[in-house]
């Protein structure tokens, strides 16, 4: 039960500060400072949590190790809940405070840092383009963490690339869809604007989810001279 209250926590926290810093004070640090909160959380969460579940704290990033058999199978449905619930009391704790904004906060109309696309993109970015972005770099992100936590991969590094890959694709991707590259991250605040975030909600699902997956199949191609390799200083060894 704790590794799910570890990712419950991870993304509660990762959707608080970073949409957070977009709603409370994206006006005066701008992208860059949104980028790098999303970044910062997720590198602080890895080197908090992840001793206990992984730190996955991201759907598209379960799905990817998963798939990658580097996390047992019975754990996936459990994670995905807890990263899903965790965006929205994320979402609704940030609401409460930014309604004490003086003439108070209205999600539907000021968004809540939801994720959407042609007119609700912040630069006006059609679905194409949206659908292009969110997969790309969703792939990097999870190809990262999938690299990062590798068995061959320097131990107790991994909270470094991870988090500068997120405060990375984060950059590129806000202008186009306020940078989902995360499910958990994109229905927490859709549920409280509802309407167009709703109905734009598949895509921010959808998309990430696949470039989390893709990002499995080429980390295991690449992984498959390794394993032999491993597999071949192993018979070295016992013979």
């Amino acid at each position: 039960m704790s590794r799910y209250v570890a990712e419950f926590v991870g993304t509660f926290v990762l959707v608080f500060t970073g949409c957070g810093s977009a709603v409370l004070a994206g006006g005066h640090i701008g992208y860059l400072g949104i980028s790098l909160a999303f970044g910062l959380a997720l590198l602080a969460m890895v080197y908090t949590i992840g001793h206990i579940s992984g730190c996955h704290i991201n759907p598209a990033v379960t799905l990817g190790l998963f798939l990658s058999k580097k996390m047992p199978r019975k754990h996936a449905p459990g994670y995905w809940i807890a990263q899903i619930a965790g965006g929205i009391v994320a979402a609704g704790v940030l609401l409460v405070i930014a309604s004490g904004m003086p003439g108070g906060y209205d999600p539907a109309v000021q968004g809540l840092a939801a994720n959407g696309f042609g007119a609700h993109s912040p630069e006006h970015y059609n679905l194409a383009a949206a659908a292009l972005t969110e997969f790309v770099l969703t792939f990097v992100l999870v190809i990262t963490v999938i690299g990062a936590t590798d068995v061959d991969a320097p131990i107790g590094f991994a909270g470094i690339p991870i988090g500068l890959a997120l405060a990375l694709t984060n950059l590129v991707a806000i202008p186009v869809t306020n940078a989902s590259i995360n499910p958990a991250r994109s229905i927490g605040p859709a549920i409280f604007v509802g309407g167009w975030a709703l109905n734009q909600l598949w895509l921010f699902i959808v998309a990430p989810l696949l470039g989390g997956a893709a990002a499995s199949g080429v980390y295991r191609l690449i992984e498959i001279p390794l394993l032999h390799a491993r597999e071949a200083e192993r018979a070295r060894h016992t013979g």
